[in-house]
């Protein structure tokens, strides 16, 4: 199998352009600017945004479509302090914020309705006050906010930059190269727990402590889709097994549905036809991430399209399956649930490179007690993260025999 990927990645004819959101100006040997104060107003025939922030934004802002959307981008800021107030009022319907990627934090507004921007206005310090950015926003009809929508691409083409590329790493000896992603980040928080926990700190905790593990290893070399609280595209997690050529992509991830009893951990693998209804659904919430992060999905293209590459992918998914096996066994050691359909099948955005085998790891369901108080603690994240460190190292051992 892994000739055969050699052979795909030397000889397809499909190349993918990676490509990043300009950044803003460094801050570097800066402290970020710190937002004191994000609330809502609702004045005759409009909707106020505002921010109080004690450094002046420099912002960009467009506007996105199905489901109609408007993102403000700026320089990397933080909101540990900042106080907040309704999320809903007039046009708009909730709103986020978080680090989009390193240099750059985003908010963005869901908005009831077709909407356009009437005033943009940046308020300088005064009476105590910080500095006060808002935008004042009112209703339109589809017709005109698609064309903003068409103009705002334009303008985020005309930002882009090209990731320089990467050199490839040569060693003497062979290493496996090991790819983890924690799930969600940045603006896109994941699941939220019984207690409030996010699934992105979880999620981030147990795949440090499992790259330490595989770091401690001489026979890997591991690379974290992201190591801090930031967000990627479902795009750039699959791009990043890509162009580090991973042998091995591992998602990990903690689910939360509406019944406080369903516990335990499940791993899925690439199907077109999803294994049950609720793996189904999943897959879907979990594709909406890019919608949450405010990413434009009609930029997105098809990567899988040559038959050589589609061949590579269907090989590929024996082996995710095979890894898939050996890592139940290991999970359930662990002191986590697992059951008879532990092992799942749907399509996953996020698994779909066609030269890396890859599983989706569902840790456990912070909507079940049990399990979220194994996720919150130190020593269950550690037992997790062992449990797939243990498996890893079976599925190369059997690779190699």
């Amino acid at each position: 199998m892994l000739l055969f990927v050699d052979y795909i990645r030397r000889f397809s004819i499909v190349f993918l352009c990676l490509f990043a959101v300009g950044s803003f100006p460094s801050q570097a040997f800066a402290a970020a600017a710190e937002v004191q104060a994000v609330r809502l107003g609702l004045h005759k025939n409009k909707t106020r945004f505002v921010m109080e922030i004690d450094k002046k934004p420099d912002f960009r802002i467009f506007y996105l479509a199905n489901p109609n959307r408007i993102v403000i981008d700026m320089q990397e800021v933080t909101w540990s302090s900042a106080v907040t107030g309704r999320r809903s009022m007039g046009v708009i319907e909730n709103y986020r914020y978080g680090l989009f990627r390193q240099g750059t934090s985003r908010v963005v507004l869901d908005v009831k309705s077709p909407v356009k921007i009437i005033k943009k206005v940046i308020l300088p310090p005064s009476e105590g006050k910080p500095y006060r950015f808002f935008i004042d926003i009112a209703k339109t009809d589809q017709r005109s906010f698609l064309k903003s929508v068409k103009e705002s691409r334009k303008q985020q083409v005309a930002a882009l930059s090209p990731v320089a590329p990467i050199a490839p790493i040569i060693t003497v000896d062979r290493k496996w190269t090991v790819i983890v992603d924690a799930g969600h980040g940045g603006i896109d928080p994941g699941a939220i727990g019984r207690s409030g926990v996010h699934e992105k700190s979880l999620t981030l905790k147990v795949a440090l402590k499992l790259r330490n593990l595989l770091k401690s290893n001489p026979r890997y070399r591991v690379i974290m889709t992201r190591d801090r609280d930031a967000f990627l595209s479902l795009r750039e997690r699959v791009n990043v097994g890509r162009k580090y050529k991973g042998d091995l992509f591992i998602s990990l991830h903690a689910d939360s549905i509406g019944r406080a009893d369903i516990s335990g951990s499940t791993v899925y693998t690439l199907s077109e036809n999803a294994s049950d209804d609720e793996a189904e659904a999943l897959a879907k919430s979990h594709d909406k991430s890019d919608v949450i992060a405010g990413v434009d999905l009609e930029e997105q293209d098809d990567t899988v399209q040559d038959i050589l590459i589609d061949l590579a992918q269907r090989e590929t998914m024996n082996f995710s399956v095979k890894f898939a096996k050996l890592l139940l066994p290991e999970i359930s050691n662990s002191g986590m649930k697992t059951g008879s359909r532990s092992h799942r099948f749907a399509g996953f955005r996020v698994l779909k490179a066609p030269d890396v085998p890859s599983v989706l790891v569902e840790l456990g369901y912070l909507s079940n007690a049990h399990d979220e108080k194994i996720l919150k603690s130190t020593n269950g994240q550690k037992k997790l993260a062992t449990s797939i460190y243990k498996a890893i190292n079976k599925y190369f051992d059997k690779l190699q025999q």
